[in-house]
């Protein structure tokens, strides 16, 4: 029954995900001798990649890659 459950809500998060346009860091790295910082984002389209300049207080630049982003187009929206 498990196994059932864990699918239905992974189903339900590759829904949201679809028909919102937000996807999920998966990961970060730091370009451009530390002033780019590339955030790579989980959607249900794929891998979308996003950059921003950095700095470590976050006051001129992103200091982390935000959780959760907007990437894009979103499936019902026309």
């Amino acid at each position: 029954m498990s196994v059932i459950k864990t699918i239905i809500v992974l189903a339900v998060i590759y829904a949201v995900f679809l028909f919102s346009g937000y996807g999920v860091t998966v990961g970060s790295s730091e370009n451009a001798a530390g002033l780019g910082l590339k955030c790579q984002y989980l959607t249900a389209r794929g891998i979308v990649s996003s950059q921003y300049i950095h700095s470590d207080s976050g006051v001129i630049g992103m200091a982390n890659c935000p959780i959760f982003k907007q990437v894009g187009e979103v499936v019902d929206n026309k």
